[in-house]
């Protein structure tokens, strides 16, 4: 079985709906997959109940912003009860701190001299269709930008001033995922933003009480991902994988890849 526990929809930055999400699982012959929006679970009700109708093994996820000493850590929750008061409490928060980050970004952009407006931007409605979110899309198509890499490398900068928010820390993240009854994984510890130190990083997290690593992802070489790996089976918690995908968003990130098989991850505590 074909298996990948890292997808975004329309919920937050990816461009397929539920629907189109599973027909893209369908034709990638992905038997097992996970739906993991940033900071939301707005299409995780409907994807079950579609998934259940083609057949397909779902397990219910969520993507989770944390900070550690000025670095964002992402933290993915599976297995969870998306209507947990605590944790819709706290994507309502995660998700106010960005829309705020956006606005101010606006403004600090407009005080640059920048040739933008703000009723303009205000007024501005973001199709979710395209993946992405408001101020990516509304800069692009003021020719600000081309891509969402050009917007972290020459508008989202530390040299404008613009940083992401404060995030609740790593241990109120997973709490809040073991009140939902879920399981806590950290998500791509290998991604360039979470700096060199792996076993760093992982160590620091295994003392949180995280529960697994998404050990196969496709920011991470074979090498990296091989390190995590003995790490999760030194410390006895639970693999996973996935694509990242976001539908033609992030279009280098096609869905089912890495091409992941049920044997070389471990997520027994999962099914259950």
């Amino acid at each position: 079985m074909i298996v990948d526990l890292h997808i975004h929809t329309t919920a937050s930055d990816g461009s397929w709906t539920p629907a189109e999400l599973i027909e893209q699982v369908r034709l990638a012959g992905i038997g097992l997959f996970a739906v993991t929006d940033h900071d939301s679970v707005g299409s995780l009700a409907a994807t079950a109940r579609l998934a259940r109708e083609a057949g397909l093994s779902f397990i219910p996820g969520v993507e989770i912003c944390s900070t550690v000493r000025d670095r964002n850590f992402h933290i993915l929750g599976y297995g969870i009860d998306h209507q947990s008061k605590p944790l819709e409490g706290l994507l309502r928060h995660n998700t106010e701190l960005m829309e705020q980050a956006d606005e101010d970004s606006i403004h600090k952009l407009i005080a640059q001299g920048l040739p933008i407006n703000y009723a303009e931007y205000h007024d501005y409605r973001h199709n979710p269709a395209r993946g992405g979110w408001k101020s990516l899309s509304y800069l692009t198509d003021k020719g600000l930008c081309a891509d969402v890499k050009e917007f972290f490398s020459k508008l989202f900068t530390a040299e404008r001033g613009i940083v992401f928010p404060t995030f609740p820390s790593p241990q109120a993240v997973i709490a809040t995922i073991h009140a939902a009854g879920g399981k806590a994984v950290l998500a791509h510890p290998g991604s360039d933003f979470h700096g060199t130190m792996l076993e760093e990083t992982l160590d620091s997290f295994a003392e949180e009480a995280i529960d697994g690593v998404e050990c196969f992802h496709p920011s991470q070489d074979d090498a990296t991902s091989l390190r995590a790996l003995r790490w999760c089976e030194r410390h006895g918690l639970l693999i996973t994988g996935g694509s990242d995908c976001h539908g033609v968003f992030v279009p280098e990130r096609r869905l089912g890849r890495p091409v992941l098989h049920m044997e070389r991850l471990k997520l027994e505590s999962l099914l259950v």
